[in-house]
């Protein structure tokens, strides 16, 4: 049995992963920041470099997942310097010590569109990238000293690009469950209300989480030789049409108000994966509509 280590497991993603490789045939190790009652978790602090070789040592696992990071652009312009120490620091640990002490070890490392120079265009692995903020920064970072890390050590590593994804589970800090909830939380109120946004006129590429842990799985399971690969649906939503949908799930009267609070100057007008390699070299599809998935959330919201 092959044995998967997640470093931040009790993140979104992380129980999503864990049921995914569970179900997969593989053992799973966990790995978070807070105590997790369930056994093979470590609570470990990913910018300790004692505390990720030692789990590593213990543990020697087959494949590696570097889940643990600050994924949110608003965030990272509140608080570069965590995000910097977290996405940077944190990787360069779990490298440093793979080579150490179990150099054969595959490593995943879940980065980001945000990577990518703006363009009106799907984008491949292949196309420019510029990040314009610092979550993105960070991300081509690690890309950067994963290329050393392939080149001095040998390390079998994959940098991901993860394109936008979502679920029940995901914090309000994002902007489809800040919707989502809003939008429930007005229907539970059994009066009028209205949402707070920013810009609307945006176009991203949404999945399901479970099909991008699908995709996480069967890359690691993959053969092929990647460096890098998207991981994304392939299509670019308006932010306006998928609000307009979550709203149409409620049967109050409910209004939209701009909070010019989230408008940020540099925001990406349109995102979207190119996602031919995955398809093509792993054989993934979606199976997940995303307007199923709003919906999920917010009947999850609603009984919350």
């Amino acid at each position: 049995m092959k044995r998967a280590l997640i470093f931040g497991a009790n993140g979104f993603v992380g129980p999503y992963l864990t049921t995914e490789l569970s179900n997969n045939g593989y053992e799973v190790i966990c790995c978070g920041h807070n105590e997790n009652p369930h056994d093979n978790f470590h609570a470990i602090d990913i910018t300790n470099f004692n505390d990720v070789y030692d789990v590593l040592s213990k543990e020697e696992p087959d494949v590696v997942f570097n889940l643990a990071a600050i994924s949110s652009v608003s965030y990272s312009w509140r608080n570069p310097q965590k995000t910097v120490n977290v996405n940077i620091i944190g990787t360069i640990n779990i490298l440093e010590s793979c080579a150490k002490v179990c150099p054969k070890t595959k490593i995943l490392l879940i980065g980001s569109c945000e990577e990518y120079k703006t363009s009106n265009n799907p984008v491949s692995e292949n196309s420019p990238v510029f990040p314009i903020n610092p979550y993105g920064i960070t991300r081509t970072a690690t890309e950067d000293f994963a290329r050393i890390y392939r080149i001095e050590y040998g390390l079998n590593i994959i940098c991901i690009r993860a394109f936008n994804h979502t679920g029940v589970g995901q914090t309000t800090n994002f902007v489809l469950p800040s919707f989502v909830k809003q939008t429930a939380d007005i229907s539970k109120s059994k009066s009028s209300g209205e949402i707070l946004v920013g810009n609307l006129n945006v176009f991203r590429d949404f999945s399901d989480v479970r099909d991008v842990v699908t995709a996480y799985r069967m890359i690691a399971d993959s053969k092929e030789d990647i460096d890098v690969i998207n991981v994304g649906s392939g299509t670019a939503y308006n932010l306006k049409d998928l609000l307009n949908y979550i709203i149409t799930l409620s049967d109050q009267s409910i209004t939209i108000k701009i909070d010019e609070s989230k408008i940020r100057p540099t925001d990406i007008q349109y995102s979207c994966c190119d996602n031919t390699y995955l398809r093509e070299k792993i054989n993934w599809s979606p199976k997940y509509n995303i307007y199923d998935t709003l919906k999920n959330m917010y009947n999850h919201y609603l009984q919350g």
